[in-house]
């Protein structure tokens, strides 16, 4: 059964920064659309960034647009968000998410992700 196991949550003040980690095993790591999505307390699931399965294109929401960096490396089967400038809106459960469906057609349907880890809090509060 795949797994997706996320580390790296926490309470941070604002301008913070924190580096997410989401250990992948049991799948072809390197065949998955890799994601991260978070959860606001009381809000809706938002997209926050993606990775295609080679590590060539990248997706960011536009509320972490130059504060976010999604990484992976295929070798070690992980995925990683660091996060920058870290404000109290980004106050979320985050979760890693595993896809073996076409980077473009996910970019352009927003389906629902295939795969879910079980989510890391981050919390930015002073």
């Amino acid at each position: 059964e795949r797994r997706l196991v996320e580390s790296g949550g926490g309470l941070v003040q604002p301008g913070g920064s924190l580096r997410l980690s989401c250990a992948a095993s049991e799948f072809t790591f390197s065949n998955y659309v890799m994601s991260w999505v978070r959860q606001p307390p009381g809000k809706g699931l938002e997209w926050v960034s993606g990775i295609n399965s080679g590590g060539s294109s990248t997706y960011y929401a536009d509320s972490v647009k130059g504060r976010f960096t999604i990484s992976r490396d295929n070798a070690k089967n992980t995925l990683y968000l660091q996060m920058n400038s870290l404000k109290p809106e980004d106050t979320a459960m985050y979760y890693c998410t595993a896809d073996p469906r076409e980077w473009s057609y996910l970019l352009s349907a927003r389906p629902e992700w295939k795969y879910w880890g079980q989510g890391t809090q981050v919390t930015v509060s002073s």
